[in-house]
């Protein structure tokens, strides 16, 4: 698309820190968010014929990780994925990152068209994908450990231990606040909305032609 096009800025955050909320916050200042997992929903969902994205995957792990109704058969990709050397998960992430990203980009053009200036990327693995190289910024959402603990037993239905080791498995906290290049605390207070309404002056200051950060 030639048209306008809108700021990215990245929205990461360990699992529990309350991403949607927080980018459902950021929108009440004019600044909506893609959601990455969402894309990947939306790119590998029942249809009339596979999709460009499904049309990679088969290629790369065959013809059982096709639904009859077009959509990808998870569990039989993850036992193809999980079960090896890393290989299959490094293809996996390859393709399907490449066409989020580009499904993605597409989308945030639709928003700028209609007149956002900044468009949040939400991406659980903004730095792994890569994703980070397209954005002019990016915020980290953090959270107390014990608060990101209580929200995945409640949300995912874990134990505390198993959630634990979710978190351990991700980035620290510390990690993210020192790479990104704003951080909000969503430890779960009023004081949430001030936080966004900070952030969002200052990435609503940014302009176009701030250009990614790779």
């Amino acid at each position: 698309m030639n048209g306008r096009h809108a700021v990215l800025v990245g929205l990461c955050g360990r699992s529990g820190a309350g991403k949607g909320y927080v980018a459902s916050l950021f929108s009440l200042f004019g600044i909506p968010s893609v959601d990455t997992d969402a894309v990947y929903r939306t790119l590998t969902a029942p249809s009339q014929s596979l999709s460009p994205c499904m049309k990679a995957l088969r290629d790369r792990f065959g013809d059982g990780i096709v639904c009859p109704d077009n959509s990808l058969n998870r569990p039989a990709l993850r036992a193809l994925v999980f079960g090896g050397d890393g290989t299959a998960l490094n293809d996996l992430n390859a393709i399907s990152h490449r066409f989020i990203l580009l499904e993605t980009e597409r989308i945030a053009d639709a928003l700028a068209e209609r007149g956002a200036d900044v468009v949040l990327i939400d991406a659980p693995v903004l730095y792994e994908s890569g994703f980070d190289k397209k954005c002019a910024r990016v915020v980290c959402v953090t959270a107390p450990e014990d608060v990101s603990i209580r929200r995945i037993t409640e949300r995912d239905g874990l134990s505390p231990a198993d959630a634990k080791r979710r978190l351990d498995a991700q980035m620290s906290n510390e990690e993210l606040r020192a790479r990104a290049d704003y951080a909000v605390e969503n430890d779960g207070s009023p004081a949430i909305f001030d936080r966004v309404a900070r952030c969002a002056a200052e990435l609503l200051k940014l302009r176009k032609g701030a250009g990614g950060k790779g």
